[in-house]
């Protein structure tokens, strides 16, 4: 099948991924976009998984104001080198990362940030209601598993729905750029502040 510069465009907005990479991807697919798509996405799965372990201390801290100054967003995101830590496809990502934070408000990075208490107390209250509901102990564990992904899609950024795709979460689009760009990028940290309301730091460590 004949792959034209319009399909290799609608891929490289999809993904982010360079011409090579979309061109070779769509052959592979016979054209077919959304099995191209899905191609650069287990590709680009494979390649974070392989650099996760490479340190990360370049990067760029994106500041984000909204409302006149009664939103404001700090967030850290890390790379490996300056070189892609300057470019534009790097900088753009730590402004999406910034908008999520400031529409979804998250509490914390990843799930590992969630603290222990905080788990065990969801447990607890949530075990009690449904007990005293009457609710059989299977059914139960069932709600728990139930209410802990929902929390965590919520609260924890990289579980969120990207809010430009609901098809993709926080954590498709970091690993997208990490496939694109060839590098490990690590969420470090972030800050939000609401005119009225108390504010919280997260951080992740190597």
């Amino acid at each position: 099948m004949n792959i034209t510069v319009d399909m290799i465009k609608e891929l490289r907005e999809k993904t982010g991924c360079g011409i090579i990479d979309c061109r070779n991807a769509l052959q592979h697919a016979d054209g077919d976009i959304e099995k191209a798509f899905e191609e650069l996405r287990e590709k680009g799965l494979k390649t974070a998984a392989k650099r996760a372990d490479r340190v990360a201390s370049e990067g760029h801290i994106e500041i984000y104001a909204h409302g006149e100054g009664r939103l404001v967003v700090i967030v850290e995101v890390n790379c490996e080198t300056d070189f892609v830590g300057k470019s534009a496809a790097f900088r753009e990502l730590t402004h999406e990362v910034a908008l999520q934070i400031a529409a979804a408000a998250p509490q914390y990075i990843s799930e590992e940030d969630i603290p222990q208490e905080v788990i065990d107390e969801m447990t607890r209250t949530t075990a009690e209601q449904a007990r005293a509901e009457g609710k059989p102990e299977a059914i139960v564990s069932r709600i728990l598993d139930g209410k802990l992904k929902k929390f965590k899609d919520e609260f924890v950024l990289l579980n969120q729905k990207y809010i430009r795709d609901e098809n993709k979460t926080v954590k498709d689009l970091v690993n997208d750029k990490v496939s694109a760009l060839g590098e490990n990028i690590v969420i470090r940290r972030f800050q939000r502040w609401q005119l009225g309301e108390t504010t919280r730091v997260e951080e992740t460590e190597e």
